[in-house]
Order: C-alpha cells, then sequence, then structure tokens
C-alpha cells in the first residue's frame, strides 16, 4: 500500500483517470490518502478523512510513508481559518491554501505557515458563524472551497471548521445523525435533507433560526423551509421538496 499528502492549494479529485472526467471532490492543502492504484500519469486514492476514492493527477501530490501516514492519523486536525492564506516552502515561494485546508503535514512538506488556524471542537452555535464564511460562494458541483462550493461540500466544510466529520455526499451524509420528526424540533445547525421524484437524497443544507436554512444552489445562499422545502423568495417557489432533518450534534 502507498499514501499520499496534497501539497497544492485545490486539486480536482476525478471520477476516471482523466481530466476530461467528472469533478467528483477536491482534495484541499494536507488532506492525506491511501493510494488504491498507481498508474502512469494517475492515481484512485481513499481519503482518510472521509473515506472518499476518486483519481488524482500523479503530479499533484507528495508520497509519503506508511509511519507519517498513520502519524497523521492519530492528530487532530489543525485547519486554515482564513478564506485565503499561504505556506511558504524551504525555498520561500508561497502556496496559497484556502479555508479548511489541513495544516498537520506542514513538517512532511517542510513548509511554514503563520496565519490563523483552528483545531478545537466548536459548540454548535459556532456552525451558523462559520456557513457565513461561505456566504455567496458559487455552486460548483465538486467543489469544496469558498471559490466554489456543492451543496454537501458546504455542509462538510462547515461542520469540518467545527471540529466535526461529515461524508463527503448529501445521501451519505442522510445516513448520519438521529432523524426529527418536525422542523419545530430542529435547532440551528441541524441539517436538513431533500429529495428527487425518485426518492433519492440530492440536497442538504444547514438549518437556521426562524425557519430559514443556508445552502448551495447557484450559491451558497439563505431562503425560507417549511413543510414542503426550500421556499426560494427571488423565484416566488419552493425549489426542493424536504425529506428529512437530522441531528448530527
Amino acid at each position: 500500500m502507498q499514501y499520499g499528502i496534497c501539497n497544492l492549494s485545490i486539486v480536482p479529485l476525478r471520477l476516471e483517470p482523466s481530466d476530461k472526467t467528472e469533478l467528483v471532490s477536491q482534495v484541499l492543502y494536507g488532506d492525506y490518502f491511501k493510494v488504491l492504484e498507481q498508474r502512469k500519469s494517475w492515481s484512485r486514492i481513499r481519503l482518510a478523512f472521509d473515506k472518499y476514492e476518486g483519481w488524482i493527477d500523479n503530479k499533484q501530490y507528495v508520497e509519503i510513508t506508511e509511519e507519517q501516514y498513520y502519524g497523521l492519523h492519530q492528530e487532530f486536525p489543525i485547519l486554515s481559518n482564513d478564506l485565503i492564506e499561504f505556506v511558504q516552502d524551504k525555498d520561500k515561494q508561497l502556496y496559497p491554501v484556502t479555508l479548511g485546508a489541513s495544516l498537520n503535514g506542514l513538517h512532511l512538506l517542510e513548509h511554514t505557515f503563520d496565519g490563523s488556524k483552528i483545531n478545537t471542537i466548536c459548540p454548535k452555535e459556532h456552525l451558523i458563524n462559520t456557513a457565513f464564511s461561505f456566504l455567496n460562494a458559487p455552486y460548483l458541483w465538486g467543489g469544496k472551497t469558498p471559490l466554489g462550493i456543492d451543496c454537501s461540500g458546504f455542509t462538510q466544510m462547515v461542520y469540518k471548521l467545527n471540529g466535526y466529520k461529515l461524508l463527503r455526499d448529501a445521501s451519505q451524509q442522510a445516513t448520519q445523525g438521529e432523524a426529527l420528526s418536525f422542523i419545530e424540533e430542529s435547532e440551528p445547525g441541524d441539517l436538513a435533507f431533500f429529495d428527487n421524484n425518485e426518492g433519492e437524497i440530492i440536497h442538504v443544507g444547514i438549518i437556521m433560526k426562524d425557519n430559514y436554512i443556508i445552502h448551495a444552489h447557484g450559491k451558497v445562499r439563505i431562503d425560507r423551509i417549511d413543510h414542503s422545502g426550500i421556499y426560494n423568495a427571488d423565484k416566488r417557489m419552493h425549489t426542493h421538496r424536504l425529506r428529512v432533518i437530522k441531528k448530527i450534534i
């Protein structure tokens, strides 16, 4: 088994070993992983944080040892806590890193960082403040940063920055936590899931107070939520059908 760590800010994770295939997620600076299969130009990996799998360009990561991998795995995440920061290598070159980048592997990459960081479990009420950091970020299928993000990437990163683990896709996140019977039972920070006509979970957002929700739809935005789903005041219509509300924390 081989292991790797991402040494660049935002690296595509692809469905297949080609730049032309679907972006299924992103590998952020400091994310580390197992290499399940290595080809000439691409590797299929499994991320340590959420066990998500996909293909990464071999030029966009650095190999580490098994001992280094498990050493990182035993540490509590230290994360970049500003929209854009920089790390510096031994030659004084700067590399941009985004909000939520992992800093635990700085020593392995021989990088230094002197920006804002966070490495604690925050109270549930802090989730909404973190969510506001992504407000108006454009929707990007597979995205995980304020420069472009999808609905489940948004919820995962908000929870990650507060010290909690969510799985990657909305359908996976819907398997976590405790289901609530009514919106009235929910608290700010709980997750609301929405399905399509086939009953598949296709969307997720974070409940706010007073029947509002923050979610990624076109951009990270705030809308009303009721028993039917999300009501978009701009379109004067419901855009998503509510399936279940889950209490994760």
